[in-house]
């Protein structure tokens, strides 16, 4: 009898020990898995959510119009909807490579994070602020290459949903990458905030699209 009490209480002691040992193992993935997320949920279902909001936002504003209001320029020096549109499906990919190819390549400096601090929601502020001008870079400027408008909003949305695929499945360390923009007052931002740039600067260019749209000779038709 005494046997099997001592055969049992060791086959429980083994049981026990066994079982601390895999809690303990997952804790150490729990932790790991953890240290993985290089962005948190609600960083992506944020910018998710934003880069869908402008891509509606383009759509809205350029439904059913017809080729004589695509082309409407209210000045010689202005550009027409078909060029806004041109310029927001180019700048797409144009700053989405600025992320992959310089923004990414930075060493990781998480010391930074709290000089960008803020900037999430500014930069989208920011961008549509239309009292200051710029002026487009050559790869980006409709002027150079004119595209058809139904080709505009083909790339642009070709384009959009490549970086909301990113945006949700990317395990790149978004938050501790960080690159200078060449305007100064909106300084350096981080891998993240480089991604709600490119909606808030499609979001700029649709106010563009609206403003042509109030014109007091846009065609009616």
């Amino acid at each position: 009898m005494n046997r099997l009490y001592e055969k049992g209480h060791a086959k429980s002691k083994k049981n026990r020990v066994k079982a601390l040992l895999t809690l303990f193992l997952l804790a150490i993935v729990t932790v790991a898995m953890a240290s993985d997320q290089t962005i948190t949920q609600s960083d992506r279902d944020k910018g998710i959510a934003e880069l869908q909001g402008s891509r509606q936002a383009f759509l809205d504003a350029t439904k059913g119009l017809t080729p004589a209001q695509w082309n409407f320029k209210a000045a010689p020096d202005r550009w027409s909807i078909a060029e806004c549109a041109e310029h927001i499906a180019l700048s797409e990919d144009f700053i989405f490579g600025v992320v992959s190819n310089q923004v990414m390549k930075t060493p990781t400096t998480p010391e930074k994070r709290d000089a960008v601090k803020g900037k999430d929601d500014l930069i989208l502020k920011m961008m549509q602020d239309r009292s200051h001008k710029a002026t487009a870079p050559e790869p980006i400027d409709p002027a150079k290459r004119p595209m058809p408008a139904e080709a505009s909003v083909k790339q642009f949305l070709a384009s959009r949903a490549h970086t909301i695929e990113y945006l949700k499945t990317t395990q790149d360390d978004l938050r501790d990458h960080f690159f200078d923009h060449p305007v100064p007052v909106i300084g350096t931002l981080d891998g993240y905030q480089w991604i709600m740039l490119i909606s808030g600067h499609s979001r700029r260019h649709t106010l563009q699209i609206l403003e042509v749209k109030a014109d007091p000779n846009f065609p009616k038709s």
